[in-house]
């Protein structure tokens, strides 16, 4: 199936964005970069979309979503192969997100067929005895999507897949520097039956998005990515909803009752997946005093173990950050940190894109690195003598989506489960854990909304009540 089989608008005046492999700088393909001038067309795209989505009886919904899951899960060599030359993931990790969005859909289809509505018991109110009736889950109508490139397949069918179980049409925006795999996504969903008008992809730059974030008729904004273009499309939108999957700069707590060697092994894992561009990445691992250099010394073994390089390679652990200038971004910071008196484990070494899994102590709690998210391979270890320190320390930051905790104490668990605040905290988990039918959002400020199918549909969808006076 080719690209014109898909809702994509090209013009006469539309130049290229040409989508190159982050490890060797090859082309992959090429997409239409549209601005601002192409919204109408695509507004008249995706106006049909409205009506042909709604249209959808609820089995429609859920057997194409259903149908499009097998063709992918057929094809599924094809989808991890594309997702490894346009985003650089490793082969395992890419095979691992194909999996997850075959999962996705299949949730998706679940929540078309059985999250209609319920009744409403009027009569448990004085004064409506008379009267029955219940709500039922409408369709918003048309829904912006805006998805980022770490993830670029199984993220955007967390956004389409909801959309389409709800009867609602979509503008998909996906990251210009990995638009293939969602475009791939949506001729699977096509020819699974969906009408091509239901889906409307639209690739290009910052213009682009900043000329349909302010399109009055579309009713709700899916978007994941960072803060600072998160805050513009708050400020942009008018009168709509608003759903943000924002970052992260996650903390893990080790205590000194753990499985040690289980709890190293997960969050170097949580640290380095995906080259470190993981909105709920492991950043800052604190580590009771009383382990922290058996804890240490194996966490810097494991990290120097990692296998880098080519992530079309099975055996390869880490392949290449998306960019240069990301690489050289995570470097500077680095140098920054070290500059304030940080200590270098191991790591900080860039070829290209490709910077290596880096590991640092003694990192000031005042520092850019400290505070912020990163999005790159780069872990600090920091010991604590007080478990209510490291919570504070845990707690600092203004935005959290996950944390992780490790320990055999059920009761302490619990405890510091709720203390921490956190969109979710992972017991005997990296960070980095999620479950595609969990609630995912973050915590404090920027979060809006939540993830996960049954979350995101009936944020995409509105109750609609119908009451039934019975006279006589």
């Amino acid at each position: 199936m080719s690209l014109t089989s898909v809702s994509l608008v090209s013009t006469s005046e539309a130049t290229q964005i040409d989508v190159f492999s982050p490890f060797d700088g090859s082309l992959i393909g090429s997409v239409p970069n549209l601005g601002a001038r192409d919204v109408p067309g695509l507004l008249a795209l995706a106006r049909k979309g409205v009506h042909d989505s709604a249209a959808l009886a609820r089995h429609r919904r859920a057997g194409i979503l259903e149908r499009a899951a097998q063709l992918i899960e057929r094809d599924a060599a094809d989808f991890a192969g594309l997702i490894v030359d346009e985003a650089g993931k490793t082969l395992r990790q890419a095979e691992k997100e194909v999996k997850r969005c075959i999962n996705t859909l299949k949730l998706s289809a679940e929540e078309a067929r059985r999250n209609a509505g319920e009744v409403v018991p009027f009569d448990a109110y004085e004064g409506s005895e008379s009267r029955q009736g219940w709500f039922t889950r409408e369709p918003l109508g048309l829904i912006l999507a805006i998805t980022p490139y770490n993830d670029p397949l199984n993220l955007v069918a967390h956004k389409l897949g909801p959309a389409i179980a709800g009867g609602n049409a979509v503008i998909l925006k996906p990251s210009e520097l990995a638009p293939l795999s969602a475009l791939k996504l949506v001729q699977y969903l096509v020819e699974a039956g969906l009408p091509e008008s239901v889906v409307t992809v639209a690739t290009g730059g910052a213009d682009l998005g900043k000329a349909l974030v302010a399109v009055r008729e579309i009713r709700m904004i899916s978007f994941t990515g960072g803060f600072a273009t998160g805050e513009q499309i708050a400020r942009g939108a008018g009168l709509k909803k608003l759903a943000m999957d924002l970052g992260g700069n996650a903390p893990v707590l080790v205590l000194e009752d753990c499985d040690l060697a289980a709890t190293v092994e997960s969050c170097v894992s949580g640290a380095f997946w995906a080259a470190g561009q993981n909105c709920i990445g492991t950043q800052r691992i604190l580590v009771d005093a009383s382990i922290y250099a058996a804890f240490r010394e194996r966490f810097v073994e494991l990290t120097r173990a990692m296998v880098l390089g080519d992530p079309g390679r099975r055996e390869t652990d880490m392949g290449p950050m998306i960019t240069e200038a990301s690489a050289r971004r995570a470097e500077h910071l680095v140098n920054l940190a070290l500059g304030e008196g940080a200590r270098l484990l191991c790591g900080h070494q860039r070829q290209g894109a490709a910077y290596a899994p880096t590991v640092l102590e003694g990192v000031d709690h005042g520092s850019q690195l400290w505070r912020e998210e990163v999005f790159a391979p780069v872990v600090m270890l920091a010991p604590f003598e007080d478990l209510e320190q490291a919570i504070s320390l845990a707690n600092a930051p203004e935005y959290s989506l996950h944390a992780g905790l490790f320990t055999r104490d059920l009761s302490k668990a619990l405890s510091l489960a709720r203390r921490i605040e956190a969109g979710g905290v992972m017991v005997n988990d990296s960070s980095d854990y999620r479950f595609d039918a969990m609630p995912f959002g973050g915590s404090k400020y920027g979060s809006l909304g939540r993830e996960g199918v049954r979350f995101a549909y009936e944020d995409m969808t509105q109750p609609k009540v119908v009451c039934i006076n019975q006279l006589g």
